[in-house]
């Protein structure tokens, strides 16, 4: 059986339904067009202190067109991460604070009566930017996450009569505080899966706490990112992450591992056919494929090994695995099923 982890795909093994045949050559543009990864997470590193995680999520969720949710108690730089980001793409940012209160007009817009001249105008909301900040998203009642859920699927928000097609690139990224959950409205499973990537946060290292300290209380303010790259590179990128090679025994490993989800019991998992209620739909397999091509993008390599589908497989499938009761009984997590799932499905 061929080991991908442990050497460098044959050219000639290459499917021609990419734009090229050569994996070397393919490696050689990845190179190139990966180029400004590096100065993205410096940039970044400049202002998040630790948290190298989330902002490697947050390039892959940004690279394969995904979106992304993050789940953390409120300190841990998230809002701050995806400003920085949005600086060092010299693309537009937008804050939505979400409240009980809120309404879809304020996300989306409204139309609006001009009394002088006698004609409606369409005031655009928010949701009109790059990266979208969908702060505590549990907070708001179903219509606004309904509202900001089909702006993330359709990539447009219709106004009256009027239908617009939103910036590009555009990636929503929502928090959610797994703390407090009086006055919350969580979100249906069904809207859960619209997000590629679900990250929990954790709190910082003892010397990585030491050095935000410091940041915060000496110096008293931020260093200020640099803008390294457009929004066309990133257009760009996204196009040369499909060319990314992925064996046809890949595809097959992550379509084991989703449909471990579902029937457990066709991979020697009895155990969890009483703890899994649901399991991840075919928008699983698509998006995690999709994140590990962007995996190893990030990783400046032309072509997915296992340990990249390992790598982002519990982001990808958290937040798209149902538990029964008796699951939550017995405290079982879903990050448990997916390690399970990992050590029992066969790698290529």
């Amino acid at each position: 059986m061929e080991n991908y982890s442990q050497s460098e795909p044959k050219a000639e093994s290459v499917s021609t339904t990419g734009s090229t045949s050569d994996i070397r050559a393919l490696n050689e543009m990845i190179e190139k067009e990966s180029s400004f990864i590096e100065l993205v997470r410096m940039e970044m590193k400049k202002v998040i202190v630790g948290q190298a995680y989330m902002a490697d999520r947050l390039l892959i969720a940004l690279l394969a067109d995904g979106h992304i949710l993050l789940e953390g108690v409120p300190g841990l730089a998230k809002t701050l991460a995806i400003n920085t980001l949005s600086k060092t793409v010299h693309a537009d940012f937008s804050r939505i604070q979400f409240t009980p209160d809120l309404l879809p007009a304020d996300l989306v817009g409204t139309t609006i009566y001009n009394a002088k001249t006698g004609e409606f105008s369409n005031k655009k909301g928010p949701i009109f930017a790059n990266f979208v900040l969908a702060d505590e998203i549990n907070r708001a009642p179903a219509k606004v996450q309904s509202a900001l859920l089909e702006a993330m699927q359709e990539r447009q928000i219709t106004i009256g009569e009027q239908t617009f097609k939103l910036p590009k690139p555009f990636m929503v990224m929502a928090t959610q505080n797994p703390v407090e959950q009086e006055g919350t409205y969580p979100l249906p499973e069904a809207q859960v899966d619209r997000f590629m990537l679900k990250v929990v946060l954790d709190y910082p290292s003892r010397e990585d706490e030491r050095d935000i300290i410091k940041m915060n209380v000496n110096k008293g303010s931020f260093p200020e990112p640099k803008a390294v790259c457009t929004p066309e590179d990133i257009l760009n990128a996204r196009k040369v992450v499909r060319q990314v090679y992925m064996d046809e025994k890949i595809e097959q490993y992550i379509v084991d591992i989703v449909y471990a989800t579902r029937e457990p019991r066709e991979y020697r998992l009895e155990k969890f056919g009483q703890l899994i209620s649901f399991g991840g739909s075919p928008r699983a397999s698509i998006s995690l494929a999709m994140a590990a091509k962007a995996y190893a993008f990030i990783q400046r390599r032309g072509y997915v090994i296992p340990e990249d589908v390992r790598a982002i497989c519990k982001d990808v499938l958290r937040h798209r695995i149902g538990l029964t009761y008796e699951a939550e009984a017995e405290n079982i997590t879903t990050e448990e099923i997916i390690n399970e799932i990992l050590n029992t499905v066969e790698v290529p």
